[in-house]
Formats: C-alpha cells, structure tokens, sequence
C-alpha cells in the first residue's frame, strides 16, 4: 500500500502538469524552447517562437508574429496583425491563418487543412498544403516543388477594402502542382511556369514563363 501511495505521489503532479501546460501572456513574447512540449500557447501584443523539434496544440497571437521552427508540430497557427512563419520540415494538422500578415512555409513544411490571409504574402517554399489557399488582396508565390491539394481562391474586397485597388500577385512555380480550382474573384496577375501543372482556371488568364521565376516587368 505505502508503494502504491508513493507511486501515485509521483505520478499524479506529471498528469496534472499534463493537463496544464498551456502558456498564456499579455504584453510579451512566449518562448517554447527546442524539443519542448506545451499546450495551447498565446500572447496579446508580443509574439511565439517556437522552437525546433517543439510540439504544441495551437499557437496564437495579437499584434505579433508567430515562429514555428524547424521540424517542430502544431495543430493550428493563428494571428491578427502579425507574420506565420513555419520552419523545413514543421508540421500543422489543421490550418494556418493570419488577418494582416505575410505566411511563409519553409522547404519540406506541411499543412494538413487551409492556409489564408486577408492582406499580406503568401510563400510556399517546396512545401505542402492539403484544403487549399485563399486571400483578398495578398499574393501567392507557389514556389517551385511545391505542392497544393484544394485549390487556389483570391476572394472579392469587401468594405474598406475596396481601397486596395492594386491586383494581387500569383505565381505558380517550376515543377510545383496545383489541383483543384484556381478561383479569382478580383483582377490578378497570374504567372505559370511551363513545368507546372495546375486545375481549371476561372476568372484570369495564365501567362506562362520559363526559368526559375516570372519577370516582374
């Protein structure tokens, strides 16, 4: 019996920790250090860096960015006013998401839902993306090996945003794939390397182009 209390002594304050492992900040940057572990993890005018080799649930942020280092997992990314950003080789099981802000994907990364923004760049680096990319008024560079499952959406402005009258930017690089509809609701340009294979296109003309990126002229 004493063995058994002792155990459960031992073992009870690791489950709770278990249970909470969540890390939630105002006014400051949250840290989740190499090969750690954590929960829910949060800030409001700071951001997240998470390191490499880190897990954790989601990782959210307000006026921020969030940092997602090199192959390190999360179930979800968001932010407001701040930059996504996930290292070669992360992993997201759900979506990546931002409302005024640039998501980069390192070489190798993977999202296993969406990745959308309202405003700000799009950049995929040979990286994965299962349900799809969509914005307003930001644009997508599919970078070359990449690779997009759902398609491509550019969505109509709506209120203030009907002031953003410059057209988004949408290349599609060498030897990447894009299945599904490319949809664009609103005047883009849209660049396809000669090497890339992509679905139906509805609302814009493709221009092809050779090398390793389109002119800018």
């Amino acid at each position: 019996m004493r063995r058994t209390l002792l155990a459960l002594a031992l073992v009870l304050p690791l489950a709770v920790l278990a249970r909470d492992n969540d890390i939630d900040k105002i006014n400051g940057t949250v840290r989740v250090e190499n090969g750690q572990q954590a929960g829910d993890v949060s800030t409001v005018n700071g951001s997240v860096r998470i390191g490499d080799n880190a897990t954790v649930h989601k990782a959210s942020t307000v006026n921020g960015s969030v940092e997602l280092g090199e192959k390190s997992q999360a179930s979800e990314i968001s932010t407001v006013n701040g930059s996504a950003t996930l290292g070669a080789g992360s992993r997201i099981t759900g979506e990546v998401g931002t409302t005024n802000g640039t998501i980069r994907l390192g070489k190798g990364a993977e999202v296993a839902g969406k990745v959308a923004n309202v405003n700000g760049t799009i950049n995929l680096d040979a990286a994965h993306v299962a349900k799809g990319i969509e914005t307003v008024s930001g644009s997508i560079y599919v970078g070359a090996n990449s690779r997009v499952e759902g398609g491509i959406l550019v969505d109509k402005p709506g209120g203030w945003f009907n002031n953003n009258s410059r057209p988004p930017h949408v290349v599609i690089g060498p030897h990447a794939v894009v299945q599904g509809t490319l949809e664009f609701r609103r005047e883009v340009v849209l660049q396809v390397s000669d090497s890339a294979q992509i679905g139906p296109v509805k609302g814009a003309t493709p221009v092809k182009f050779r090398g390793d990126a389109p002119s800018l002229d």
